[in-house]
Order: structure tokens, then sequence, then C-alpha cells
């Protein structure tokens, strides 16, 4: 019997490397491991500032950042068809049999999906985020993700609560979205009690300091915290424009001594900063999921959440406190915390990460996909008939521009064939990731950037075959 080939997968976002996210550490975390499990996985995302073109990333992970600049909010101007020649050109040439999306918000993921199914490629999608129905930027985002998934072949939400939201916004079939959580590396988020001050109490917040994740709700908590308990201080890692807000209420209550703004942090260095605390505060106002209060559970912290969207179904009920989004509950709930913490009513940091270990594995994140993987396969392919009934059906004035969009591509993809045909773009090669190692030569602080170096007779392969048309390759072969 003849062995199944490996899937060939495409990882596509707006958000990756070296932007640092949830988003972001899920894409490299789930690239890592399907790399481990002997898939060809390639990533495709827009550049950032000089990181352009080919570069690899450690195990070999191929990272593709196309010329096109971020339009808002990190993410490429929606133009649908000028994407077109550079994204088929990539899938050929890497043998894609998988476009695996990203992130409602991005752009680049829901254009490469439509892309592929325009090519026959199969496609999945992620989901990281909640959505309303009321606001305008709702509507519109709910019906872009409608135009993508009505012929996606499966989706993926990271909660159970997540995926109500995707099918009611979506309008798809329950059974075409399956739900696979995030995860955490418990190699990297180990507890260290010595790293925490004695007598005294830190709360730690680590999050983006924007609206949504509740910085109104943190900027009236902080003065009524610090006054009713001395031997509590704050430390803040995080930017956004709520800054300004947090920085105003530290200078009027006279708190510069306890409560402490770290600004932005490197993915590297939240561990760090999460072990110095006792207790994270999370007032998020909408939450897919929230990694942060899985890394710091991980770390050995007690967690004081908002029970908002998914977060519930995350931590047991012993390692997390839950608050209604107000001011009020979050008060009982931390000072709940609080009084645990001084009377040594708590989960021991060692216990807690085992736990979090046990629950949470990026292992088990990429053999779960795996099997999306090998179900979407096996689905036979649609006629072009049943795609444009698809598409028409998504709404009288909305179907019929679906219906033209796709009509369109379909005529953008003979006219590419005609010019380019598949037969004289040369397949990229692929390298040996089984055997090839690979150490941390360099590290630039500036922009985090890690410069690999293959150490294993392969390296000189590596280097003569992967200069793509002359674009940057991050592999370096060491002197010996």
């Amino acid at each position: 019997m003849a062995m199944k080939k490996p899937h060939r997968i495409c990882m596509v976002s707006d958000f990756f490397y070296p932007n640092m996210g949830g988003v972001e550490s899920h894409i490299y975390q789930l690239s890592q491991c399907l790399l481990e499990r002997g898939y060809k996985v390639v990533v495709v995302t827009h550049f950032y500032g000089n990181r352009r073109g080919i570069r690899y990333l450690s195990s070999g992970l191929k990272v593709y950042y196309l010329p096109f600049p971020p339009f808002y909010n990190q993410c490429v101007l929606p133009t649908i068809f000028t994407t077109f020649p550079l994204l088929r050109n990539i899938f050929i040439r890497e043998r894609i049999t998988i476009v695996h999306g990203h992130s409602a918000f991005s752009t680049l993921a829901h254009e490469a999906m439509f892309h592929a199914r325009t090519m026959g490629l199969k496609t999945v999608f992620t989901d990281h985020s909640l959505f309303g129905f009321a606001d305008a930027s709702s509507i519109i985002t709910n019906k872009v993700l409608k135009f993508s998934l009505v012929d996606c072949n499966h989706a993926i939400c990271v909660s159970h609560t997540s995926k109500e939201n995707t099918v009611l916004r979506g309008r798809i079939k329950p059974e075409s979205v399956s739900v696979i959580p995030n995860a955490v590396d418990s190699t990297m988020f180990v507890p260290d009690p010595s790293k925490r001050k004695p007598n005294q109490i830190t709360i730690m917040v680590v999050s983006r300091l924007v609206y949504r994740k509740g910085m109104d709700l943190l900027a009236a908590i902080i003065p009524v915290i610090t006054q009713r308990h001395p031997d509590v201080n704050f430390i803040i890692g995080g930017s956004g424009p709520k800054r300004i807000v947090l920085e105003e209420v530290r200078e009027q209550y006279q708190l510069l001594d306890r409560v402490q703004l770290l600004g932005s942090l490197e993915h590297d260095q939240v561990r760090d900063v999460l072990v110095q605390g006792d207790i994270l505060l999370n007032t998020s106002l909408t939450e897919a999921f929230c990694i942060a209060i899985v890394e710091a559970a991980c770390c050995g912290l007690q967690v004081v959440s908002t029970r908002v969207g998914g977060v519930a179904e995350v931590l047991p009920p012993n390692l997390i406190y839950l608050a209604d989004p107000s001011v009020k509950a979050l008060l009982v709930e931390l000072e709940k915390a609080i009084a645990d913490r001084r009377s040594g009513n708590i989960v021991d940091p060692f216990e807690a990460h085992k736990i979090i270990a046990g629950l949470y594995s990026w292992r088990d994140v990429a053999r779960r996909t795996e099997i999306i993987y090998n179900t979407v396969c096996q689905v036979p392919e649609p006629d072009l008939a049943n795609r444009l009934q698809r598409y028409y059906d998504c709404g009288p004035v909305a179907g019929k521009l679906f219906v033209m969009a796709t009509v369109l591509n379909l005529l953008v993809f003979t006219v590419l064939q005609w010019l380019m045909p598949t037969e004289k773009i040369e397949p990229a090669p692929d390298i040996p990731l089984l055997t090839v190692k690979y150490t941390m030569l360099k590290k630039k602080k500036s922009s985090n950037e890690t410069t690999l170096c293959a150490t294993t007779r392969h390296r000189t392969k590596l280097m003569k075959g992967n200069k793509d048309s002359g674009l940057q390759v991050d592999i370096v072969e060491q002197k010996s």
C-alpha cells in the first residue's frame, strides 16, 4: 500500500513575527509542531520594515514577507485581485495543498483563501476573536467573514463561545467548525517564586493598553486597591493608546513608586516579568480565549479575570477568580485573591504549572489540526456552479457582488495560467528538516531578530538551494 503524502501547508496572516501577539505566537508554535510532525510549512505575511523577501526561522520555517505595505492596523489594503499573481506563484513553487488563514481581521488571509479556492486548493480558517453584530465595524467584518467562509473547507475556533460567535457571524453549519484551543510553551513559562518581593503583593497586568482590554476598568481599580492595601503594587506591561489614562491616574494619586509601566514587551520577556508577580489581573471586555491568563497560571500566579467570551472555559475553577466586567465586581474578586494570598490558601505554583502543562500543549494542538487537514483533503471538490450558488445565496446584493468577484478571479487565473504556465514555475527546493539542526548564532536586541546557523553537513546545500531570486535568506554558513 502506497504511503500517504504529507500535507504541504501555507499559513497566511497579516500578523506575524516580528510583530508580537496571540495570533503571531499561535502561527509560529503551530508551524513548528507541524514541521516536527514531518509536514512542509511556509508562512506568508506582508513586510515589516526592512524585513522583506524570504527568511528562515528556527527549524527551517520559511517565511515570505511580501512587498505589500500595511494599510490599517497592520493589515494590507483589500484589493482582492492584485495579490493573486504573487500568491499563485508561491502556492505553485512550494507545491501547497492546504492554505490556512488566521484572524478575521487579516485582509491577506481572506484574499489568500479566496485565491486558493480558485486554484482548487483546500482551505482552513482559524478565528481568534469575538465580534458583535450591531456596530458598523462588526457588520463589515462579518460580511467579509461570510464571504471567506462560504467556500472554506473547514473553520477552527479557539473556544466554544468563539465557535458560536463564528457560526452566527458567518452563517455556516456548526459541523464545519471545530474547537481547538490555544496552548502555552510550558518549558518556557516556568514558575520562579524567588523573583517575588517578600512582604509585598504584586499585581501583574500584561496586555495591550486599549479599550477592548478594559483599561478604563483598570484605571478605576488601581487607586482603590492601593488605598485599601498599602502592601499591594502594580506592574503593567504593554503599550497602546490607553497608556496615557494610566499615567494620569498614577500622577493624580501619587503612585509613581507603586505603579510601574514597563511599556511594550517582547514575547521572550513576558515570562521574566510574570514571575515577579503574585496575581495576574485581566480586565478584558471581550476575549475568545486569552492566552495571557494561561501563561500566568503556568508561571504559578493567581488569576483574576472578567467573565467574558471564552475566558470561563480556559482555566479550572481553583486557578481563576471570575468577575463581571465592572469595577465593583472586579474589586470583590481581586480582594478575595489578595486575602487568599496572605492566608496561603492558594495552589502551589509548581502544581499549577503541572496542571497547565497537562491541559495545553502545542503538540496536541498540532495533532488535532492534523486531523482537520486529513478530513478536508477527503472532501470532494464542488463544481463551479455549486461554488457560484453558495456565493449567490449570501444575500440579495452581497451575493451578486460575490459572484462577480468569483468570476473575475477565475478570469484572472486563466490569464495568469496563459502568461505564466504552471510547468514554467520552478519548484522551490525543500530543506531536509529531519537532519538539519539549528543553533542560535546572534541576537539583535533592537528587533529581537535571531540569525540562525545550519550546523550539519547539509548547510552548503541549504545555502546554494534557497537563494530565491536574490531574496535575503536568514541562514548563514558556520565556519569550521
